[in-house]
């Protein structure tokens, strides 16, 4: 019978351990586990705010909302800047080296980059984190540049201004910077009423920088305001228009023009050629950009004979019927000489203003105070910055009175040794509209309760009486017959003056014109100037007073003035039959 083997009989497995050992093990898991419930405990409740804290400094961020830059609508709420969505377009220069050259090239195909220069400087930022590649592209050609999908190339929502109306309000509106903060015009004159305050929110963003969660708005953005401006898009298009032929035909250098609101200085319209795009970013440097309205000075000519005139009326010294011997159109002043277009002789002071006799204007201006012709200078706005806010705004040049000679006193009178801006010449002529009262420009259109601002500087009865010499000015035994107006009467008065160079006179002229229509009722006054002209005419009665006529008969036909000239049935037929507003794009 075999023997049975017994398996617990080994003294190491029958051994007993001590309880201690077991109680200890057990112990030390019991604090283990209470270890990390502390240590639970610990994150969780005392250090909660801490390491919220920490995770937000990696992950969260404060991101801007951009506030909307404010339109700038014209007197009819017609659109003439506005802000429109936009991508910029960014790049990871430490991710961008994992990009292939041919991908890089279609994007500058997309972006209208240079693909060599692009490539270079994007490998040449291999260690910055965040470099703009491109602003304010439109969000068509964003979404053709996103659906490449290049590692570390990214896209940022932006704004840009678009100008709707193009070069045709380019002067006045100006345009903004790519950060969007004007730059010249109206976007500069009032950036801050137009531009907004930005607002704030909280995001997560992933370690890659793109944001996973949107968190909290912390403050909204507040929209810049929307601004009416007193100008009309389609009187600007006619004046636009018209300046161009003028500068075409007589093969000027530039031109200018001003079309005011005759009652309330309101400015309709305000052109130079040259003009510029300014959607076009890349025509936004050089000559074209001057606003030769508000920056130009020029001698005006005789476009400023009938204030020294009208002073002199208004002070009693002379009136419409007062005779002035002109002689033979000679008038000698020490060294100097004054001199008309040909003899007049015995001349009145209706006729002086008709002919423009430089030595009957010269003989009355004589007559007066220097003091009291530089304070009538003052009133009318002459040698001082305009009121109206426009960047570049000139005062213009005006002696002081203690220091004029009796030369420079008489030249002054027919606008010689004497300096202003077209705006300025424009507003002077307001007095002659509004009964003797002088009415500031203004850019801001006036609602039905806003008061016209304006104060006396001569007689109603003197302007009245100018404003009819100003109408014979412009009649057929005048300087300006080709400003007359089928259907209106115009008053106004032309201008030719020689240009400075070097602080002398050379054979370089300015032309312009002044007026004023429908003389019944005056709705508009029209300014005129146009530079250097080279066709083989200069005189103001040929080259701006016809722009002044076009432009008129247009702009009264697109603001439904009445004709006050029309006498009879034929008259009126002509008139019906003629075109419209020419140039207006109604």
């Amino acid at each position: 019978m075999s023997k049975a083997v017994r398996f617990g009989g080994s003294e190491l497995l029958e051994m007993r351990l001590p309880a201690w050992r077991s109680r200890f093990v057990l112990v030390c898991i019991f604090l283990a586990f209470g270890g990390l419930i502390a240590r639970a405990a610990y994150l969780q409740i005392i250090s909660n705010d801490f390491l919220q804290e920490q995770g937000a400094k990696r992950l969260e961020r404060t991101l801007p909302l951009q506030a909307s830059r404010g339109s700038l609508l014209d007197r009819n709420m017609v659109v003439l800047a506005q802000s429109v969505p936009a991508q910029a377009v960014w790049y990871d220069g430490r991710r961008i080296v994992d990009a292939k050259d041919e991908d890089l090239r279609k994007l500058a195909a997309v972006l209208g980059l240079k693909p060599d220069r692009m490539i270079a400087q994007m490998r040449k930022d291999s260690k910055r984190a965040f470099v703009y590649l491109d602003r304010q592209v439109d969000s068509d050609v964003a979404a053709k540049a996103k659906a490449l999908k290049i590692p570390g190339v990214g896209f940022v929502t932006e704004s840009k201004r678009y100008y709707p109306q193009g070069e045709t309000m380019a002067h006045l509106v100006g345009f903004t910077s790519i950060e969007d903060k004007g730059q010249e015009g109206v976007e500069l004159a009032f950036n801050d009423r137009l531009t907004g305050e930005d607002g704030e929110r909280n995001v997560l963003r992933d370690r890659l920088g793109n944001v996973i969660e949107d968190i909290r708005e912390l403050r909204p953005p507040v929209n810049g305001q929307d601004l009416v401006l007193s100008v009309d898009a389609d009187v600007q298009y006619i004046v636009l228009s018209e300046l161009k032929k003028a500068v075409e035909q007589h093969k000027a250098r530039a031109a200018a023009a001003v079309v005011l609101d005759a009652k309330t200085g309101e400015l309709l319209a305000m052109a130079n050629i040259p003009t510029y795009d300014p959607n076009n970013r890349g025509q936004l440097h050089g000559e074209k950009l001057r606003n030769r309205v508000f920056t130009d000075m020029f001698e005006p000519g005789s476009t400023l004979k009938p204030f020294g005139v009208a002073l002199a009326m208004d002070q009693g010294k002379v009136k419409a019927s007062t005779k002035i011997d002109t002689g033979n159109g000679r008038m000698s002043i020490g060294p100097a000489t004054i001199s008309d277009t040909k003899p007049h002789g015995v001349m009145t002071v209706e006729e002086i203003i008709q002919k423009s006799s430089n030595v009957g204007t010269s003989k009355i201006v004589l007559e007066l105070e220097r003091k009291d012709l530089w304070d009538f200078f003052n009133l009318l706005g002459f040698g001082q910055t305009p009121s109206i806010a426009f960047p570049g705004s000139v005062a213009g040049r005006v002696r002081p009175w203690n220091k004029w000679r009796p030369i420079e006193q008489a030249t002054m009178s027919y606008g010689h040794g004497i300096s202003v801006s077209l705006i300025q010449l424009a507003q002077s002529y307001t007095i002659f509209a509004n009964k003797g009262h002088f009415v500031p420009a203004s850019l801001i259109k006036r609602g039905p309760q806003d008061p016209v601002v304006s104060h006396r500087v001569i007689s109603e009865k003197v302007a009245d009486s100018m404003l009819h010499m100003l109408e014979l000015a412009s009649g057929p035994e005048g300087t300006a017959i080709k400003a007359q107006v089928q259907g209106y009467r115009v008053a106004g008065k032309t201008g030719t003056a020689h240009k400075q160079e070097g602080g002398r006179y050379v054979n370089k002229y300015v032309s312009s014109y002044v007026g004023l229509a429908p003389v019944s009722d005056p709705r508009v006054i029209v300014a005129i100037m146009v530079d250097e002209p080279k066709s083989g005419v200069y005189f103001g009665g040929l080259v701006a007073a016809p722009v002044f006529s076009t432009i008129t008969k247009s702009v009264l036909t697109r603001l439904n003035v009445q004709p006050d000239a029309i006498e009879s049935t034929e008259q009126l037929r002509k008139f019906v039959a003629a075109p419209g507003a020419a140039g207006s794009r109604l």
